[in-house]
């Protein structure tokens, strides 16, 4: 098994946190030690310990051993807006030196690694660091999360195109149901699974209140990371 995998999505709020906590719930009791890691974070509140990013929060208590929340989220950021925009303001660039530091102490003590990405594929981290080249460095595979609603398979089929020219590893993609409402979901999946040259690794369909192991029900295609 490989020693981590990381978690992208077609958009912001395609569901990739939902996504990573139920993989990683579905893992675990597979009989899997599972930690997990958000490397960058924006949008997090200043608390008496400092920053903390609430999907950041989660994925630390998720996890199979106690960690301190720096090494789950090295680097968070107070405003919601796009991390190297935070990073500038905060006058604190994101540096690929201490994330690769704290995921090498991570696979150490785990079976397993999951590591969540912040926005969409493409987004920037810095002047001339973007999600691409972090994973790239961090040496893992890629699943993505395509959040289905209106506008999915343009969205999918992109970022599956600059995964793959890259020169990183599409494992596999989720469909994930945001919109409630979506029209022709099964139809849309169809087209997905033909044009994505990648395995289909599970259906998830709306949750209202999503739970770690509510998600992970529908995460069959976890054993595909095997």
């Amino acid at each position: 098994m490989a020693q981590g995998v990381f978690i992208t999505g077609t958009d912001t709020g395609c569901g990739k946190t939902e996504i990573t906590l139920g993989l990683m719930h579905r893992l675990q009791q597979a009989g899997l030690m599972v930690l997990g890691m958000k490397p960058v974070a924006s949008g997090a509140e200043r608390t008496a310990q400092g920053l903390r990013n609430a999907d950041a929060q989660r994925i630390q208590q998720q996890s199979s051993l106690a960690l301190r929340y720096e090494q789950v989220n090295p680097f968070a950021y107070a405003p919601p807006i796009a991390p190297h925009l935070a990073a500038l303001e905060a006058e604190r660039p994101i540096q690929l030196g201490p994330i690769l530091s704290e995921y090498d102490r991570l696979t150490e003590l785990a079976d397993l690694v999951v590591v969540e990405g912040v926005g969409g594929w493409r987004v920037p981290l810095g002047p001339r660091l973007s999600l691409p080249e972090l994973v790239r460095a961090m040496d893992l595979p890629v699943i993505l999360v395509v959040g289905l609603r209106l506008g999915c398979i343009n969205h999918a089929l992109l970022t599956a195109e600059s995964i793959r020219h890259a020169g990183l590893e599409l494992q596999g993609w989720i469909a994930n149901q945001v919109d409630p409402d979506m029209s022709a979901r099964e139809a849309n999946i169809e087209t997905l699974r033909s044009r994505l040259d990648a395995p289909c690794l599970a259906q998830v369909p709306f949750l209202a209140k999503p739970t770690a192991r509510e998600v992970g029900s529908y995460l069959e295609g976890w054993r595909k990371l095997q």
